[in-house]
């Protein structure tokens, strides 16, 4: 039996009065399952539930579509008829039309714990959209898999948001979704009719293996649990010409350039003293994406103790070391980078200038450093009326 119960799970157990006689819409895709894998699509629907429109984020309903900015068009459920709508292209919020008629729409997605991850900002348009159309939104809840109770990194500065970043979170927030929908939907200033459906059995100090839950990947890069791990940190090399391993079977752990001598930069990596983590070096050749082809010399990131790794401070420091490493071949990326079109990709991901300023001023980390710790301590400060579990 596992010990967490999903919001999911617990309202199936309570089966499913809360959506009783109502019409509903569904956010969901392939992670969206219980806790003995059925689909939560098929589990609603036998528990009496009316879903009459399906919503698919990034990635698509089925987690068809590989990398970033790879959209997918709608289409009829192939089995039940309805209308299945991409959150995920040229429009990523609903449609009045597509929202017509119901009375609640009910999301069910994963979280990886990182602000980047555009499935919160998916649902967080979703809850605009709802409520601005006067449909409830009921959101079952699921574990953030990296634990919720550390946050690190700086917060969003609103100028530069994007669908990376549409509120001021840190790039590691310690949040389940439930828990950051309700936090951004009070400072809304229409807010919806949003409910959470809590889980049962989840504690902040808890990792993804903790909870007993089957790990689905919940996009095509995020494989295992450990990926989730690495990721609010290691995303950030999408801003960069740097490989963040996409293309290999370890994504976002395993990262480097053509450029790169693997022995040196595990080395300069080691200099950073991250705590909990350690470097090995490693040749690599990515199958497709960044340097496709190509032999590039990285690092894999070995986590060793999660509960004192600083994955935020992780990222910055390989940053650091491939542009010292390689100041001539080492480049930001241009935009566009996620429908956003004018600023640099590093910004939008890592949510100011300051990191790029800092790196390109040829610093160290510290005084960066000093500032994220301000920045985190305010947010552990905000969160604390939103936190629905110890």
């Amino acid at each position: 039996m596992n010990m967490v119960e999903t919001g999911c799970d617990v309202l199936l157990r309570e089966s499913c009065r809360s959506l009783a006689g109502r019409r509903a819409g569904l956010l969901a895709n392939p992670a969206s399952v219980t806790g003995t894998l059925r689909p939560t699509l098929d589990a609603l629907l036998s528990c009496g539930v009316r879903i009459d429109r399906i919503f698919g984020p990034q990635h698509g309903l089925y987690g068809e579509t590989q990398a970033n900015m790879i959209e997918w068009e709608g289409f009829p459920h192939p089995r039940l008829g309805v209308p299945v709508h991409s959150l995920y292209g040229e429009r990523r919020e609903p449609s009045p039309e597509t929202l017509a008629g119901l009375d609640v729409l009910v999301i069910d997605l994963p979280d990886a714990g990182a602000r980047p991850y555009t499935y919160l900002w998916t649902a967080l348009l979703v809850a605009r959209a709802c409520a601005r159309a006067g449909v409830g939104v009921l959101v079952l809840d699921r574990p953030n898999p990296i634990g919720g109770a550390a946050v690190e990194g700086s917060i969003l500065d609103m100028e530069f948001r994007s669908f990376v970043g549409l509120a001021p979170l840190p790039m590691r927030h310690g949040l389940t979704i439930g828990e950051a929908l309700a936090m951004m939907n009070a400072a809304e200033e229409t807010p919806c009719d949003l409910r959470v459906a809590r889980m049962s059995g989840w504690r902040r100090s808890m990792r993804f293996a903790d909870t007993g839950l089957p790990w689905v990947l919940p996009s095509p890069n995020m494989p295992t649990p450990d990926t989730a791990l690495v990721y609010p940190g290691t995303v950030m090399l999408e801003g960069t010409n740097v490989s963040e391993g996409r293309g290999t079977t370890r994504p976002f752990e395993i990262v480097g350039a053509p450029w790169l001598d693997p022995e040196a930069f595990a080395r300069e990596l080691e200099s950073f003293a991250i705590p909990g983590v350690s470097f090995r070096p490693l040749y690599f050749v990515p199958a497709w994406d960044k340097h496709a082809g190509v032999r590039c010399g990285g690092a894999q990131i070995h986590v060793v103790d999660a509960e004192r790794f600083a994955p935020v401070r992780c990222g910055a420091a390989v940053l650091t070391a491939a542009r010292r490493l390689g100041p001539d071949a080492f480049a930001w990326s241009d935009p566009p980078y996620e429908y956003e079109t004018r600023r640099p990709p590093i910004d939008v991901i890592s949510g100011s200038a300051a990191l790029r300023g800092t790196i390109d001023g040829g610093g160290g980390l510290e005084g960066l450093f000093a500032a994220w710790e301000r920045d985190e301590a305010r947010f552990m400060s905000d969160r604390e009326a939103y936190l629905l579990y110890d």
